[in-house]
């Protein structure tokens, strides 16, 4: 019983650290491609020319939670927020608004098309993926439905990681910018939900995973309007 005790903690202590290496991995070979820091203040000028230099098709906003009165959470309101602002700086020409809907009850996209429409973005401008059940069905969705093939991605930092690994996976070009507003609840759960994420979505960008739902191809340099169901 000791020896086969022994063995069991010497697998779970090896996947563990094999796991984390892969975390660290993930976030050291993209690093370089964010911009913004957590402090609320945006990004620098040099920050948003490296952001232009790819020539942005869209700016892919990675939905979250909702609250029950349709309206976003802290962490949502940061991201949309954040985008709207470089939507406006002129940095990328559309939103990708992408989120979950697999309950008739819930749809983050929805709630993010009505928050941004009150910020005053044209409609068109504007388009949503429905079946961004995950971060990389949204980034794989993006390029295979929307044909985006240059994009800003925003969340918060921790996030963008894994994000933005999908996108080198999946061959698009992309950089992302940190959406972190403030100090949100949760944080430990969040970065040990993180790691294990980030293995998982290699993995997915390895074997190109396909997502839940394809469809038609919607190319996001026409008329955002044409997706909005609501």
């Amino acid at each position: 019983m000791k020896k086969a005790l022994k063995i069991i903690v010497t697998i779970i202590i090896a996947a563990a650290v094999l796991a984390l290496g892969i975390s660290a991995y993930v976030t050291r070979s993209v690093s370089d491609d964010i911009a913004g820091v957590d402090t609320g203040n945006g990004i620098s000028a040099d920050e948003a020319e490296a952001c232009r230099s790819i020539d942005p098709q869209c700016i892919l906003v990675l939905g979250c939670a909702v609250w029950e009165d349709n309206e976003p959470s802290p962490m949502l309101k940061d991201r949309l927020d954040t985008a709207i602002a470089l939507y406006k700086a002129g940095i990328a020409p559309k939103l990708l608004l992408s989120g979950d809907n697999s309950i008739v009850e819930y749809s983050e996209p929805d709630c993010m098309l009505q928050y941004t429409l009150a910020q005053g973005v044209p409609p068109g401008d504007i388009f949503l993926d429905y079946a961004g059940f995950s971060t990389y069905e949204s980034v794989y969705r993006s390029h295979a439905v929307f044909k985006a093939d240059r994009m800003i991605v925003v969340t918060q930092k921790y996030h963008l990681f894994r994000a933005l690994k999908a996108c080198e996976a999946l061959g698009i070009e992309a950089s992302g910018v940190a959406s972190s507003q403030r100090k949100y609840g949760g944080r430990y759960y969040r970065e040990a939900r993180e790691v294990l994420a980030r293995n998982k979505d290699l993995f997915k960008g390895i074997v190109k995973a396909k997502p839940t739902y394809l469809g038609d191809e919607i190319p996001i340099d026409g008329d955002g309007t044409v997706t909005h169901l609501n």
